[in-house]
């Protein structure tokens, strides 16, 4: 064999060597997403973590947004290729003809309440009842606390037409209450144990128990374009985080880090909080029950089949 032919030789081995790691490292689909810092999000923040993303060959970029309608919005607006939202502002935004489906399960009520309408210690309310023609704060009008406040005073021998709503931010929900400026207030983790840890409120609901035993709380979304034309990544997406969920569902302790980091809340506060029940698949049985109660009280105005909201991508 001449030098140049041992050259030539050698030259095809390293490219055989090295093209399936550059083919690897150009098939990484990178996906740029957004959330609201809350325990829904841990199962893809620990896919991150753990390397599930990367096992799927995807690179997941998540950021912080302040709300469900800011990153509903940088969505359809094409800044984020994915969103995950309250499944309240998904609906709303469905009924208003925005593009959008849903795909993948955040974190679902499974009896498991981790948020409530919190009273003073002392209060006379006790029943649905005595809600009748109080004040109660909400996060935002027509959000999933409105709908579970409707829904228990209703399960309890209450009026629910006769609430006078307040839309209070849940972290001042505790001092609305304690100052009288509402009677009841809605609030949620971390923020509920926080108010129960002073003794000077109680539990009074578990409002997302009226709604049904098991729904969907938030949920991964996407506009119906960017799910058509990608259906690979949609589903190493399911499959990265249904990984993730299982693993988070059965290692709380484990994953407060990585939550604490993105939420910049103490490591201490997420460990005594009470952590979500993560979502493992996307059943339309999950999601129709609130949509159902939404066309009950009123928040849209008529259910629709929950199949329709749902990305489909076999």
């Amino acid at each position: 064999m001449t030098v140049t032919t041992r050259r030539r030789a050698l030259t095809a081995a390293m490219a055989f060597v090295v093209a399936p790691a550059a083919v690897r490292a150009q098939s990484v689909t990178v996906i740029k997403a957004a959330s609201v810092p809350e325990d829904g999000l841990t199962p893809a923040l620990w896919a991150e973590q753990a390397g599930l993303f990367r096992k799927y060959r995807l690179d997941v970029q998540i950021d912080a947004q302040r709300s469900g309608s800011a990153t509903t919005a940088a969505v359809v607006g094409g800044a984020y290729a994915m969103g995950k939202a309250s499944i309240m502002s998904l609906i709303n935004a469905h009924v208003h003809g925005l593009p959008l489906v849903l795909v993948f399960p955040g974190g679902i009520y499974h009896a498991n309440p981790h948020s409530g309408i919190i009273v003073k210690s002392d209060s006379p309310i006790r029943t649905g009842a005595d809600l009748n023609g109080k004040i109660v704060a909400v996060s935002a009008l027509n959000d999933l606390f409105t709908i579970g406040a409707f829904a228990w005073v209703d399960a309890h021998g209450g009026d629910w037409s006769s609430l006078k709503l307040v839309e209070l931010p849940v972290g001042a929900v505790l001092e609305a209450v304690l100052s009288g400026r509402v009677d009841a207030g809605n609030t949620g983790e971390p923020f509920l144990s926080s108010a129960l840890d002073t003794k000077r409120v109680r539990f009074l609901a578990d409002t997302d128990s009226a709604i049904a035993p098991q729904f969907l709380l938030t949920c991964w979304f996407t506009t119906i374009d960017y799910a058509r034309n990608n259906p690979r990544v949609i589903r190493a997406f399911r499959a990265a985080l249904r990984e993730a969920a299982i693993y988070a569902n059965g290692h709380h302790a484990q994953t407060v880090d990585a939550f604490a980091k993105f939420s910049g809340m103490e490591p201490s506060v997420v460990a005594k909080m009470a952590r979500m029940v993560y979502g493992t698949e996307l059943d339309v049985r999950l999601v129709q029950p609130v949509i159902n109660a939404a066309a009950k009280y009123k928040a849209i105005a008529e259910p629709f089949d929950a199949r329709d909201f749902i990305a489909s991508v076999e």
